[in-house]
């Protein structure tokens, strides 16, 4: 370990543990990224991440909170302090009455299913799995697919969240209320938060049903009741067979009815797929034909006309397989322009430039299936809209998630070229891209337009953090614009360099700031990390505005 580290953990003292190791080696979910942090750091207690804190401020270290990296892209990347939160995971409180629960912010939400099940309750909505932490969840605006549910955020009642100085602040619609909408998606930007109190529900089982339909069939259902005639709806798109999967579920009280499977569902149809989506990155023509491996291996049709019905507990039900490592880049869009965006996209897969009209070349460039497409509406959400929601403010939001596998680790050879025509495409659809996806064509000016609380956001976030010290090289490509006064902030990490690395993707690189005294000698660090809590006079950060 660090010399300076250990003479400033010798000034600390050992009653509070610094529960860190030297040769860790991070990587996203999809391998396509890794990097080495020069410290993993697992607290156990609140007192233990004050303690981390105290100590980056001193060595002048960034800090990177992580959970399971699901982001595919180098927003969970770092060579400074990498702080994982798995071992800060306990349930602190289950009102049964009010069904708000209060958790440690690290839980995973696999854990947070089991233990609500327990007591007879469940998470309202879901994503498309389960592995994240509860608080990576949240900073990403992660949502399922209901018109009558809103991203996971809606669902938060408060939070506690500790800033670089070391003081853990409260914030909720009534507390703290800027600090709040700020932190209900922080992008790991403002602190690490180590608490959340949240709205669960009673627990529920799912019906569902899914069939194949012509894709005309579906944009025809579009304004009447193809979103709402079911509690949770999503659809998803063969592009090539011009027709897509329709997913519908209510709850019900009926028993358990395990979907039905096959062999071919199973390990024997996981890897022919695999192995044939890697053929294609040598061959990517042979691409429209195996779409109709998707239907037999995901979704388990031998035929177009089958339908696949089942009875699950409702997390069994929202969760789906991702299969194999992958680029993601999803963007919201009016659910208005669903229809618009839909036919242009497949008219540009099909060659058709007069009805697509995106000024990309389609030259040998073929695409996997499927594309999925869900729904949210925040819209009629009572309370605080978090500054860098990317859903639509007034009315529901489409998602529209272009997919592409990394068979064994190998990039497909069209991605670049398939995602900068499809960002084009949900640019002109007035569409805001997913922050934990592989988005690559949109400039710090474009977010800024999107986003018209971005000022506030980065107001809020100055405040908590002035020297930085949870900014990353995503954060400033993306993000903040060179004229902030945050520019070149004391403890901010940029990216150094990348290269290609043997398991696939890229190791990624940061450059660190020189350790020598911090913008606060050790002395005020040390006694800030002592002050009053944040229960009792913290600075409040904020405001009249809603």
């Amino acid at each position: 370990m660090d010399p300076y580290l250990q003479w400033e953990l010798s000034r600390t003292g050992n009653h509070v543990p610094f529960r860190a190791s030297t040769h860790h080696q991070h990587h996203t979910w999809a391998k396509t990224y890794h990097s080495f942090p020069e410290l993993y750091i697992q607290p156990r207690s609140t007192e233990e991440i004050q303690k981390i804190v105290h100590l980056a401020r001193r060595c002048r270290r960034r800090l990177l909170v992580v959970g399971c990296g699901h982001s595919p892209s180098d927003l969970t990347c770092t060579s400074s302090w990498m702080v994982n939160l798995d071992h800060y995971n306990k349930i602190l409180h289950i009102d049964q009455d009010s069904k708000l629960i209060v958790m440690q912010a690290g839980i995973r939400l696999y854990d947070l299913i089991a233990q609500l099940k327990d007591s007879g309750l469940a998470m309202p909505n879901l994503g498309s799995i389960d592995n994240q932490s509860i608080a990576g969840a949240l900073a990403t605006a992660t949502h399922g697919s209901s018109t009558r549910h809103g991203i996971l955020s809606q669902s938060v009642h408060s939070l506690k969240i500790m800033l670089a100085n070391g003081l853990e602040m409260s914030c909720s619609a009534d507390e703290n209320r800027d600090l709040f909408r700020a932190a209900l998606v922080s992008l790991g930007a403002l602190g690490v938060v180590t608490e959340v109190t949240f709205q669960v529900t009673s627990a529920f089982r799912l019906q569902w049903s899914q069939s194949l339909h012509p894709l005309e069939e579906l944009i025809a259902d579009w304004e009447k009741d193809l979103w709402n005639r079911a509690e949770f709806t999503r659809l998803w798109w063969l592009p090539y067979k011009r027709k897509a999967v329709r997913w519908r579920a209510d709850k019900t009280d009926q028993v358990i009815q395990v979907p039905p499977s096959n062999w071919w569902t199973g390990t024997l149809g996981f890897h022919a797929y695999h192995i044939l989506l890697y053929i294609s990155t040598w061959v990517p023509r042979i691409l429209p034909a195996l779409e109709r491996f998707v239907l037999s291996v995901q979704y388990g049709f031998r035929h177009d006309d089958d339908r696949k019905t089942a009875v699950q507990e409702g997390h069994a039900g929202l969760l789906m397989n991702c299969l194999y490592s992958q680029f993601v880049n999803e963007w919201a869009i009016p659910l208005v322009k669903g229809p618009e965006a839909l036919a242009r996209l497949s008219a540009w897969f099909h060659g058709d430039d007069e009805v697509a009209r995106i000024p990309y070349d389609l030259d040998n460039l073929y695409v996997h299936a499927p594309i999925e497409i869900r729904v949210t509406d925040t819209s009629t959400n009572p309370g605080p809209r978090p500054y860098l929601d990317n859903t639509v403010p007034n009315g529901p939001t489409l998602y529209l998630n272009a997919t592409l596998y990394r068979p064994y680790g190998r990039n497909p050879p069209c991605w670049k070229r398939y995602y900068e025509a499809f960002e084009w495409l949900m640019k002109e659809m007035g569409g805001r891209p997913h922050w934990a996806k592989n988005f690559s064509s949109v400039t710090k000016d474009e977010f800024h337009n999107m986003y018209p609380d971005m000022k506030d956001w980065l107001r809020v976030r100055h405040q908590s953090d002035p020297d930085g010290m949870f900014i990353g090289d995503w954060h400033r490509r993306h993000l903040l614009l060179e004229t902030d006064p945050e520019v070149m902030l004391p403890f901010e990490e940029r990216a150094s360099r990348t290269e290609p690395a043997r398991a696939g993707g890229l190791n990624w690189f940061g450059q660190l700031p020189v350790k020598s005294s911090s913008p606060l000698s050790s002395e005020e660090s040390f006694d800030m990390m002592h002050e009053t809590n944040s229960e009792n006079g913290a600075r409040v950060m904020t405001d009249t505005r809603q």
